[in-house]
């Protein structure tokens, strides 16, 4: 039964007010309030003593409405709980949406109690739950100041949801990194007073397909020496956003029980300057056996990713994906909203880029273009960090991690932003999920359960 205490929140097509479905007395008053279901509108609806009775709520022209519209709703409403009525679309679509627009991170001030949803008989409410904590993971972690979430406490996190979901761990970290062939994690994390790790969690049946996935996680990214501009820096403790989001996914794939051997890699550093940084022009050996130049300091995203994903590599997982916030260039070439995504199988980026079109997580096709790879060369090494010329720098950074893979039946790389500078439907100003529900989407179809 619902929760008789819980508001009914009336969703509204724009210009459909007379097929909303709501009282005589209600649509009188929402006439004259101007109210015609003008997308992302709230208005109060009163009962017949004066006290409220519920919300209309606007989701504008059914044509061009965006999926997570009733996000609007969920960062809109005060403290209470709800309900959703009228006409919602894909109900659980609506509800992860609402969640999602209502959540705030609020550890470090007074919190204010926001809206609750009552899920009765609208949405798959397992779905909801699992994908909103996936998400609000993600987005918790990304939004951590790098002072209380540096590589201890981040290892720290990861083991307490590793227990929560009876994960198998190893950690490799400090010098045991280069004892056991991850020079480039080493390097990149060595100048930090926090050592850098390799964080290895495993889950699920030894039998079923391997899907591999591996996060960027740099708690903190002053671009070493090669530093950042003050500008550049302000939102560097977001760098371990492709931690968070890979952290986020695990969760929903392995709440769901998903059929697959689950393994997750997660290179945790910090890349920081003191007298042991590596430095512009160093020669880094890699656990793929390639020698690498380093043209740039900042570059440093794609060093630990490589030595993970070479890792990864070794037992040819049947699904391979990485994440990271790796490049500027692709918040260049396609904007903080929309991510570039690569894969080395057609049909399978064609298949993400319909399940995140679907469920509001937005990816672009990118592609893995041979006559740039020659960017790469370097007169002394197997290769540069860096693409020379200064141009295609999300495409050259693909390029670079794709050297490290060899075996995968299918490897995905997604180079997100990790952040909403502007609060749109469902996303908040702040750090934000990307490539969870999209990816996921993928993984329900690929591997049924």
């Amino acid at each position: 039964m619902p929760n008789p205490s819980a508001l009914p929140v009336v969703f509204v097509a724009e210009n459909g007010l007379d097929q909303s479905g709501l009282s005589d007395r209600d649509l009188v008053w929402a006439k004259a309030n101007g109210f015609q279901g003008q997308r992302g509108r709230l208005l109060p609806l009163p009962d017949a003593a004066g006290g409220l009775d519920g919300w209309a709520f606007g989701t504008g022209a059914k044509d061009t409405r965006p999926v997570f519209v009733a996000g609007l709703a969920g960062a809109g409403l005060p403290e209470g709980r709800y309900r959703l009525e009228g006409e919602v679309g894909d109900a659980t679509l609506s509800a992860i949406a609402f969640r999602l627009g209502a959540y705030r991170f609020e550890q470090y001030k007074k919190s204010v109690a926001g809206p609750e949803l009552e899920l009765f008989g609208l949405a798959d409410a397992a779905e909801v739950n699992r994908q909103v904590e996936g998400a609000t993971l993600a987005r918790d972690l990304i939004n951590m100041p790098a002072n209380d979430l540096g590589p201890d406490a981040l290892e720290k996190r990861i083991r307490e949801f590793a227990a929560g979901h009876k994960m198998k761990v190893k950690v490799i970290a400090g010098d045991d990194l280069i004892k056991q062939r991850f020079p480039m994690i080493h390097a990149v994390g060595r100048a930090s007073a926090q050592a850098p790790r390799l964080i290895d969690l495993t889950w699920g049946k030894a039998a079923d397909p391997k899907v591999t996935l591996v996060g960027k996680g740099v708690t903190f990214d002053t671009g070493g020496l090669d530093i950042k501009s003050p500008t550049g820096m302000l939102l560097m403790k977001k760098d371990m956003g492709g931690a968070a989001n890979v952290l986020g996914l695990a969760h929903a794939i392995m709440s769901a029980k998903l059929p697959v051997r689950l393994r997750v890699l997660i290179p945790v550093v910090e890349n920081a300057i003191s007298g042991s940084a590596f430095r512009p022009g160093d020669v880094l050996a890699s656990r793929k056996g390639f020698t690498v130049e380093i043209g740039n300091t900042d570059a440093e995203g794609r060093l630990i990713l490589a030595d993970a994903l070479a890792l990864a590599d070794e037992e040819a997982p049947d699904f391979l994906l990485d994440m990271a916030t790796l490049t500027g260039a692709a918040r260049v070439a396609l904007g903080p909203e929309l991510s570039p995504l690569y894969c080395t199988d057609d049909r399978v980026a064609a298949t993400i880029v319909e399940a995140g079109r679907a469920a509001e997580d937005p990816f672009w096709t990118m592609p893995l273009w041979p006559g740039y790879d020659a960017q790469l060369n370097s007169r002394i090494a197997d290769m540069n960090n860096t693409g020379s010329g200064g141009h295609s720098g999300s495409i050259v950074a693909a390029l670079f991690l794709r050297r490290f893979v060899t075996n995968a039946a299918v490897w995905t790389h997604l180079d997100i932003f990790g952040w909403t500078n502007e609060a749109r439907p469902g996303r908040p100003v702040g750090g934000t999920d990307q490539g969870i529900r999209a990816i996921y989407g993928l993984l329900r179809q690929r591997y049924p359960s």
